[in-house]
């Protein structure tokens, strides 16, 4: 079965990110335009400030709407700050049982605290098919 296997060769490369200072609907229309579950939220050197998922989102919408204010400010008043982070050399088996323990559907990918990728529930299924289809 599938024992040691590098991250680098599965996790997406440069991931769509937002800046902190964005609008949460510009940050909506990606999540949206893209087809993805969140985002990875980073500065002018992509250092990894946090992340902002669909749920995020969607919280704030709702809470908009039952409060009767619409008034949405930056992704940074909404996006996550205590995040859960790979390296890019990681084991998948490992990353694999993080995620699954920490009810994660995707993480970043970071070295040195710079973000080089993020690694997904699909990727990681991938590389187990790929691993099996070659027999190793």
């Amino acid at each position: 079965m599938l024992k040691s296997v590098d991250l680098q060769h599965y996790m997406q490369p440069d991931p769509e990110t937002v800046a902190p200072g964005d609008s949460l609907f510009k940050a909506m229309d990606i999540i949206l335009r893209e087809g993805i579950s969140g985002l990875c939220v980073v500065d002018g050197e992509r250092r990894l400030l946090g992340v902002l998922s669909e749920m995020d989102c969607l919280q704030t919408i709702l809470s908009c709407t039952y409060n009767d204010v619409c008034n949405l400010g930056t992704v940074a008043d909404y996006m996550t700050t205590e995040v859960d982070v790979v390296q890019r050399h990681a084991d998948v088996v490992n990353v694999a049982e993080l995620m699954l323990r920490n009810s994660r559907r995707r993480m970043p990918v970071v070295d040195n605290g710079i973000l080089v990728g993020q690694v997904t529930c699909r990727r990681l299924l991938r590389a187990v098919r790929e691993f099996n289809q070659s027999g190793a």
